[in-house]
């Protein structure tokens, strides 16, 4: 459901779910990304149909995008090009060696999203055949694509580094490209290194850093999870995919957000029903959660281009940006046709803001298809804290504080006690 509605660049601003007992209640209220209600029927009728009937979700329908804002970008799923995985250790100019790899393969690259976090980098990049522009089926050119690949992203690592090369066909069902992203990350564990504070920051008010608390709520047998962080576009869409993928199902939660931060609560149970209430356990979750929180922030300055579709066009762009210093943090480029748009999110070789002035040469390299560059608002690193509540014997304490999900459930079971089914 989430996913639905961000693909659809809407802005989920409060959020109450509940579902136990076989029924439940989803309430999403949004807002298009300029925060106005959204009125138009047929994309009401949309977001309806999308919700109940999986066959339509995937990529947004030509007809809808008249009613939409702005562009909603079709490259969440793709199932007509081959799709290249890459997860490692991110260096610079890593995306620029890749993509001359793949022009000099004669691969034309259609859509790129990668994302770096705590010096691991994970990309999907799909590809089509340059000459024939159409997938590549012929198993001796992906196996050509592969090793080439390989020898890229092995180049520089170090002996034992883990490192991730990966090629698949065209094919209907692929998993969304950004929850896929997450997938990658989480298996390469980028979370290693969300270290939390022991807990005693209890300050939340006036806090822009991201918290985590994982709390047991032992009668009913969940898990609590609180985040406080600075709210941000697909913030919910990416902590709900991180407890997806961790194997957790969310029975219970409540969203909100106010000025720039935004509160969430979980009520949660591991799939297979077992009850997580090991240390390990809550300490990888609440790592875990950050990690889904910090993948997507945004740091240094942000270049949106959009310019003539041609082959090559990722690796002559990425090129200018390692001749000049410049080292990409995140990317996310589609091709429509003769057209072709882009984000780019640079910094310096060191990590830190990249100078103007060598901005604006890669500007007048590029040769006028940059539209806009500007500081991305997240652009300085936050510390990040997660805590476990013990009390002295070690024990998970059940602390007593206003809650949203707590006010939420006693409204929920007095409501379900005169709740019957609906029936056709």
């Amino acid at each position: 459901m989430v996913q639905v509605l961000t693909d659809l660049d809407l802005v989920i601003s409060k959020s109450y779910v509940s579902s136990d007992g076989g029924w439940l209640m989803d309430v999403f209220h949004v807002t298009d990304h300029l925060g106005n209600k959204v009125t138009d029927e047929t994309l009401i009728l949309y977001i309806q149909q999308a919700l109940t009937d999986p066959r339509r979700r995937g990529e947004i329908p030509k007809e809808l995008q008249t009613c939409l804002t702005r562009d909603v970008k079709p490259c969440h799923v793709s199932t007509e090009h081959t799709a290249l995985e890459t997860t490692g250790r991110d260096r610079p100019g890593l995306m620029s060696e890749i993509s001359a790899a793949l022009y000099e393969l004669r691969c034309h690259v259609t859509a790129a999203v990668a994302w770096t976090h705590n010096a691991r980098v994970a990309c999907i990049i799909h590809i089509e055949d340059g000459l024939m522009r159409g997938p590549i089926m012929a198993s001796k050119k992906l196996a050509q694509v592969h090793e080439k690949l390989e020898s890229v992203v092995e180049a520089h690592h170090e002996s034992g580094e883990r490192w991730s090369v990966r090629l698949t066909a065209p094919a209907v069902g692929r998993t969304h490209t950004e929850r896929r992203l997450h997938q990658l990350m989480y298996a390469d564990r980028d979370y290693k290194q969300c270290q939390g504070s022991d807990g005693s920051c209890r300050q939340w008010n006036g806090c822009t850093n991201t918290h985590v608390t994982i709390e047991a709520c032992r009668e009913k047998g969940y898990l609590v999870v609180n985040i406080r962080c600075r709210d941000r576009t697909k913030l919910l869409f990416d902590t709900v995919c991180a407890l997806t993928d961790m194997q957790y199902v969310v029975f219970h939660a409540a969203i909100s957000s106010k000025g720039t931060m935004a509160d969430q609560e979980y009520f949660i149970r591991r799939q297979d029903g077992c009850s997580s209430n090991t240390q390990s356990e809550r300490e990888k979750l609440a790592q875990c959660l950050i990690a889904a929180i910090e993948r997507r922030e945004s740091h240094g300055l942000r270049l949106d281009i959009c310019t003539q579709n041609k082959m090559g066009l990722l690796s002559d762009v990425t090129r200018v940006f390692r001749e000049n210093g410049l080292s990409i943090t995140r990317v996310e480029i589609g091709t429509q046709g003769e057209r072709a748009t882009g984000t780019f999110h640079v910094t310096d070789a060191s990590g830190h803001e990249a100078d103007l002035r060598t901005v604006e040469l890669v500007r007048q390299e590029i040769g006028g298809s940059v539209l806009r560059v500007y500081r991305s608002p997240n652009g300085t690193s936050r510390a990040s804290s997660s805590s476990i509540s013990r009390n002295s014997s070690g024990e998970v304490e059940e602390r007593a504080k206003f809650s949203l999900g707590n006010l939420l459930w006693s409204q929920l079971e007095r409501f379900s006690e005169n709740f019957g089914f609906i029936k056709s």
